[in-house]
């Protein structure tokens, strides 16, 4: 009878426990979608309705003439602003998931001298900040004639990738069995080969992690274009964006459409690569 009791006690507990952290994941997910909520809300509110209801309260008429306004208003062309972002963020994310596959892949499998001091010099520069070598690239680019076009915000990331990317994969090559290199190794295939046909087949989950980590920080980099690009034809959502709300000042329900506008590529992008995104990161740190 004791070890019945003991057996329900234990039982109970692990109950309360698995239902406590139940709750306090729900808790945890309403807050951080409660600015999600209160945008999406807003953008379907007329300016009226706003004035005389919370943020946070369900339309009482709710109307797609925000959105409309927006993408038909003559201050921000929006459809240019889509067009530029999606073909610097498109251009930027191959570059990077090329890249960083690649150069991840000596430091994984190959071993030669200085290895491990290389590896932890390139992780040593994620503690630069990045506004730091803004101005000796802008000068750079500046003597290349690259100033007011995309290429500063795309040739970058063919070249490495960035070191946390770079960091990523090599942890998941890491967690490949090396008989496969040796193997195809006496087949004769070279080492590009080996990276090409072996490993990049069976790193999709990573690549698709790093793929979707350099297409959100692409399309929501503000900074890069505002130095680089000069024309309002060749911005960005993001610069554009900033633009609009300086033209609205406190037209809340058309900057919360914009908002929305610009969010809701990323969110799509989430959620079809949410399985891929889950598995790399739970591999990444599996050796």
């Amino acid at each position: 009878m004791a070890q019945k009791r003991a057996f329900r006690r234990a039982v109970l507990g692990e109950r309360i426990a698995k239902a406590v952290a139940v709750l306090l994941l729900i808790a945890g997910s309403l807050i951080f979608l409660m600015p999600f909520w209160v945008s999406g809300t807003m953008s379907l509110k007329t300016s009226a309705e706003i004035a005389k209801t919370p943020v946070w309260s369900v339309p009482q008429a709710a109307t797609l003439a925000n959105y409309k306004e927006v993408l038909t208003g003559s201050e921000v062309n929006f459809f240019e602003l889509f067009r530029n972002t999606l073909i610097i963020a498109s251009a930027a994310t191959v570059g990077v998931v090329l890249s960083c596959s690649l150069v991840a892949y000596p430091f994984a499998r190959l071993r030669f001298r200085g290895r491990d001091k290389l590896f932890i010099l390139l992780l040593s520069t994620m503690m630069l900040p990045g506004i730091v070598v803004l101005i000796p690239s802008y000068l750079l680019f500046k003597e290349l004639h690259w100033v007011n076009t995309f290429l500063p915000l795309i040739v970058p990331s063919w070249f490495g990738g960035g070191a946390f990317n770079i960091f990523l994969m090599r942890q998941f090559y890491m967690g490949i069995p090396r008989e496969l290199d040796e193997a195809a190794l006496i087949d004769g295939a070279s080492h590009f080969t080996i990276w090409r046909k072996v490993l990049i087949p069976l790193s999709k989950p990573a690549l698709a992690t790093v793929g979707i980590f350099a297409f959100i920080y692409n399309w929501r980099d503000f900074m890069t274009p505002l130095v680089f690009l000069n024309d309002t034809s060749k911005q960005t959502l993001e610069v554009g964006l900033s633009t609009y709300s300086a033209l609205q000042q406190e037209k809340y329900h058309l900057l919360m459409a914009g908002s929305v506008l610009v969010m809701i590529p990323l969110i799509v992008l989430f959620f079809i690569g949410q399985r891929y995104f889950v598995k790399g990161i739970v591999m990444t740190g599996i050796k």
